[in-house]
Protein backbone atom coordinates (compact mmCIF):
# COMPACT_ATOMS: atom_id res chain seq x y z
CA UNK A 1 0.00 0.00 0.00
CA UNK A 2 1.50 2.92 -0.87
CA UNK A 3 0.49 6.02 1.15
CA UNK A 4 0.42 9.77 -0.01
CA UNK A 5 -1.11 12.14 1.59
CA UNK A 6 -2.07 11.23 5.92
CA UNK A 7 -2.60 14.20 8.35
CA UNK A 8 -3.73 14.21 12.01
CA UNK A 9 -6.96 15.25 11.80
CA UNK A 10 -8.08 15.56 15.60
CA UNK A 11 -8.08 14.71 18.86
CA UNK A 12 -11.10 13.80 20.92
CA UNK A 13 -12.32 12.57 23.89
CA UNK A 14 -16.04 12.87 23.10
CA UNK A 15 -17.91 11.35 20.30
CA UNK A 16 -18.91 14.91 19.37
CA UNK A 17 -15.56 15.36 18.28
CA UNK A 18 -15.33 12.07 16.29
CA UNK A 19 -14.85 12.73 12.50
CA UNK A 20 -18.12 12.11 10.80
CA UNK A 21 -17.05 10.95 6.99
CA UNK A 22 -17.67 7.43 7.96
CA UNK A 23 -14.01 5.98 7.12
CA UNK A 24 -12.83 2.75 8.65
CA UNK A 25 -11.06 2.74 11.58
CA UNK A 26 -8.10 0.71 12.31
CA UNK A 27 -7.39 1.12 16.28
CA UNK A 28 -4.23 0.74 17.56
CA UNK A 29 -4.11 -0.47 21.91
CA UNK A 30 -1.41 -0.98 24.09
CA UNK A 31 0.39 -0.23 26.95
CA UNK A 32 2.30 2.90 27.23
CA UNK A 33 5.15 3.25 25.74
CA UNK A 34 4.49 0.02 23.62
CA UNK A 35 5.22 2.12 20.23
CA UNK A 36 1.50 2.94 19.00
CA UNK A 37 3.24 6.45 17.40
CA UNK A 38 6.08 5.07 15.96
CA UNK A 39 4.02 1.88 14.44
CA UNK A 40 1.82 4.76 12.94
CA UNK A 41 5.27 6.88 11.21
CA UNK A 42 6.10 3.40 10.42
CA UNK A 43 3.56 2.47 8.17
CA UNK A 44 2.56 5.83 6.57
CA UNK A 45 6.43 6.53 5.96
CA UNK A 46 6.72 9.56 7.87
CA UNK A 47 8.65 10.53 10.87
CA UNK A 48 6.74 12.62 13.19
CA UNK A 49 3.05 12.62 11.94
CA UNK A 50 2.63 10.84 15.45
CA UNK A 51 4.34 12.15 18.07
CA UNK A 52 6.45 9.73 19.38
CA UNK A 53 8.10 10.54 23.84
CA UNK A 54 10.53 8.13 25.39
CA UNK A 55 8.51 8.56 28.25
CA UNK A 56 4.84 6.98 28.49
CA UNK A 57 1.71 8.38 28.65
CA UNK A 58 2.20 11.00 26.43
CA UNK A 59 -0.96 10.49 24.62
CA UNK A 60 -4.10 11.32 26.36
CA UNK A 61 -6.86 11.50 24.20
CA UNK A 62 -7.74 9.34 21.14
CA UNK A 63 -6.23 11.21 17.71
CA UNK A 64 -7.22 10.24 14.77
CA UNK A 65 -4.69 9.53 11.53
CA UNK A 66 -6.54 10.42 8.56
CA UNK A 67 -4.92 8.03 5.50
CA UNK A 68 -5.63 9.40 1.82
CA UNK A 69 -9.20 9.56 3.02
CA UNK A 70 -9.35 5.72 2.67
CA UNK A 71 -8.99 5.13 6.79
CA UNK A 72 -7.65 5.90 9.82
CA UNK A 73 -5.86 4.49 12.27
CA UNK A 74 -6.71 5.67 15.78
CA UNK A 75 -4.13 5.88 18.61
CA UNK A 76 -5.89 5.33 21.64
CA UNK A 77 -3.97 6.42 25.22
CA UNK A 78 -1.62 3.56 26.80
CA UNK A 79 -2.82 1.95 29.60
CA UNK A 80 -0.70 1.07 32.77
CA UNK A 81 0.97 4.68 32.85
CA UNK A 82 1.49 4.97 36.81
CA UNK A 83 2.09 8.70 37.12
CA UNK A 84 -1.15 9.50 35.25
CA UNK A 85 -2.99 10.37 38.60
CA UNK A 86 -6.08 8.07 39.23
CA UNK A 87 -8.85 10.44 38.24
CA UNK A 88 -7.24 11.10 35.24
CA UNK A 89 -7.06 7.74 34.49
CA UNK A 90 -10.76 6.63 35.64
CA UNK A 91 -11.64 9.79 32.58
CA UNK A 92 -9.56 8.11 29.91
CA UNK A 93 -10.38 5.29 31.06
CA UNK A 94 -14.72 6.09 30.72
CA UNK A 95 -13.79 8.04 27.15
CA UNK A 96 -11.86 4.72 25.56
CA UNK A 97 -15.01 2.59 26.63
CA UNK A 98 -17.28 5.14 25.25
CA UNK A 99 -15.59 4.83 21.98
CA UNK A 100 -14.87 0.97 21.78
CA UNK A 101 -18.33 -0.28 22.42
CA UNK A 102 -20.35 3.21 20.67
CA UNK A 103 -18.13 3.42 17.80
CA UNK A 104 -19.79 1.78 14.34
CA UNK A 105 -16.82 2.49 12.07
CA UNK A 106 -14.09 0.43 14.08
CA UNK A 107 -13.33 -1.94 11.70
CA UNK A 108 -9.70 -4.02 13.21
CA UNK A 109 -8.58 -3.27 16.56
CA UNK A 110 -4.76 -4.10 16.70
CA UNK A 111 -3.43 -4.47 19.95
CA UNK A 112 0.23 -4.03 20.48
CA UNK A 113 2.50 -5.49 23.45
CA UNK A 114 6.49 -5.75 23.64
CA UNK A 115 7.90 -8.96 21.98
CA UNK A 116 10.68 -9.06 24.50
CA UNK A 117 8.06 -9.39 27.71
CA UNK A 118 5.30 -11.30 28.77
CA UNK A 119 1.71 -9.92 29.22
CA UNK A 120 1.24 -8.03 32.57
CA UNK A 121 -2.16 -8.26 34.21
CA UNK A 122 -3.27 -5.27 32.49
CA UNK A 123 -2.31 -6.44 28.90
CA UNK A 124 -4.56 -9.56 29.53
CA UNK A 125 -6.84 -6.98 30.55
CA UNK A 126 -6.99 -5.27 27.13
CA UNK A 127 -7.01 -8.59 25.56
CA UNK A 128 -10.34 -9.33 27.57
CA UNK A 129 -11.62 -6.21 26.81
CA UNK A 130 -11.07 -6.13 23.24
CA UNK A 131 -12.22 -9.85 22.80
CA UNK A 132 -15.87 -8.94 24.68
CA UNK A 133 -16.10 -5.96 22.03
CA UNK A 134 -16.58 -8.84 19.75
CA UNK A 135 -14.57 -6.54 17.21
CA UNK A 136 -11.85 -7.89 14.62
CA UNK A 137 -8.20 -8.26 16.12
CA UNK A 138 -4.77 -8.34 15.43
CA UNK A 139 -1.94 -8.74 18.15
CA UNK A 140 1.18 -7.27 17.37
CA UNK A 141 4.59 -8.08 18.62
CA UNK A 142 6.46 -5.02 18.51
CA UNK A 143 9.82 -4.00 19.22
CA UNK A 144 11.35 -7.33 17.12
CA UNK A 145 14.42 -5.67 16.25
CA UNK A 146 14.96 -5.70 20.20
CA UNK A 147 15.81 -9.23 20.22
CA UNK A 148 17.37 -11.61 17.72
CA UNK A 149 16.03 -12.05 14.17
CA UNK A 150 16.53 -16.39 15.35
CA UNK A 151 13.91 -15.59 18.42
CA UNK A 152 11.44 -13.62 16.02
CA UNK A 153 9.07 -16.14 15.51
CA UNK A 154 10.03 -18.19 18.64
CA UNK A 155 9.06 -15.41 20.91
CA UNK A 156 5.88 -14.58 18.75
CA UNK A 157 4.52 -18.12 19.72
CA UNK A 158 4.71 -17.81 23.30
CA UNK A 159 3.19 -14.91 23.32
CA UNK A 160 0.08 -16.08 21.32
CA UNK A 161 -0.32 -19.08 23.91
CA UNK A 162 -0.10 -16.85 26.86
CA UNK A 163 -2.50 -13.99 25.36
CA UNK A 164 -4.73 -16.47 23.13
CA UNK A 165 -4.20 -20.04 23.82
CA UNK A 166 -7.24 -21.12 21.35
CA UNK A 167 -5.37 -19.03 18.37
CA UNK A 168 -8.42 -17.87 17.20
CA UNK A 169 -6.57 -14.35 16.89
CA UNK A 170 -4.10 -13.44 14.20
CA UNK A 171 -0.73 -12.58 15.89
CA UNK A 172 2.34 -11.22 13.67
CA UNK A 173 6.37 -9.51 14.65
CA UNK A 174 6.45 -5.83 14.28
CA UNK A 175 9.50 -3.43 14.43
CA UNK A 176 9.62 0.63 13.65
CA UNK A 177 13.29 0.04 13.55
CA UNK A 178 13.87 -2.74 11.06
CA UNK A 179 10.22 -2.28 8.26
CA UNK A 180 10.78 -5.50 7.60
CA UNK A 181 7.38 -7.06 8.68
CA UNK A 182 5.25 -3.79 7.36
CA UNK A 183 3.53 -5.49 4.24
CA UNK A 184 2.27 -8.49 5.94
CA UNK A 185 0.84 -5.58 8.29
CA UNK A 186 -0.46 -3.91 5.49
CA UNK A 187 -1.72 -7.22 3.81
CA UNK A 188 -3.87 -7.75 7.22
CA UNK A 189 -5.36 -4.18 7.30
CA UNK A 190 -6.03 -4.01 4.04
CA UNK A 191 -8.66 -6.76 4.43
CA UNK A 192 -10.85 -4.64 6.74
CA UNK A 193 -10.63 -1.01 5.06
Amino acid sequence: MVIKDPKFEISAVSPKQYPTNNLPEIVLVGKSNVGKSSFINTMINRKKLARTSSEPGKTRQINFYNIDNSFYFVDLPGYGYSKMSKKEQVQVGKFIEQYLFNRNQISLIIFLVDIRHSPTDNDKLMYNYIISSGLPCLILTNKADKIAITKVDNAVTNLHKQLNPIGDIPILPFSSERKIYKEDVFNFIEQYI
